[in-house]
């Protein structure tokens, strides 16, 4: 399962369209305080709409207590953040992999980065421009890291996927009848 991590988020809707992202694709939330929101906030619970019961979400006090509580994400993280020196597409995301993005206003703490300096990822953007929305920059690596492991458990066509088989047979069978 991936895991994506909000390490001090801030704003409530942002946190609410990840959340949302997470039940979609099967992944697990987790929340690092201090939150700059509560997470029965109207607003988070608006942009997550009624995808809530979907999604898995776990709050820890510190970084520290989550890699005290699954030490396997020690291991198989990436850190997004837009100092990072090089760009999602030249890594392997694991199946299991931890996507850790930072608050809003600051992005992950330098020190984290700088032990983890290895496992820092970049979205490319214009020079100019100074990040991404971060419910847009968590989207763009959680599909990413399931592409790249072929979408496991998730639905590869919707329901405009049988109409050609579906309307193939009953041509065929109107060819029968005339």
């Amino acid at each position: 399962m991936l895991h994506v991590v909000l390490v001090e988020p801030e704003i409530p809707p942002n946190c609410g369209n990840i959340a949302r992202t997470c039940a979609a694709t099967g992944s697990a939330l987790h929340l690092v305080e201090p939150l700059g929101f509560d997470v029965s906030d109207r607003a988070v619970k608006r942009a997550g709409l009624d995808y809530w019961h979907l999604v898995e979400v776990t709050v820890h006090p510190s970084l520290e207590a989550l890699f005290a509580a699954h030490p396997e994400a020690g291991t198989e993280l990436w850190l997004a953040t837009t100092k990072a020196p090089r760009d999602y597409g030249q890594v392997r995301f694991s199946p299991d992999c931890w996507l850790f993005f930072g608050k809003e206003t600051a992005g992950l703490p330098r020190a984290f980065r700088e032990r983890h300096r290895d496992r820092c990822i970049r979205i490319p953007m214009a020079e100019e421009a100074r990040s991404l929305n971060l419910s847009n920059s968590a989207a763009i690596l959680i599909y990413e890291a399931l592409r790249q492991n072929g979408f496991p458990g998730l639905l590869g066509t919707g329901e405009m996927g049988a109409a050609p088989a579906i309307q193939n047979r009953q041509s065929n069978q109107l060819n029968d009848i005339v």
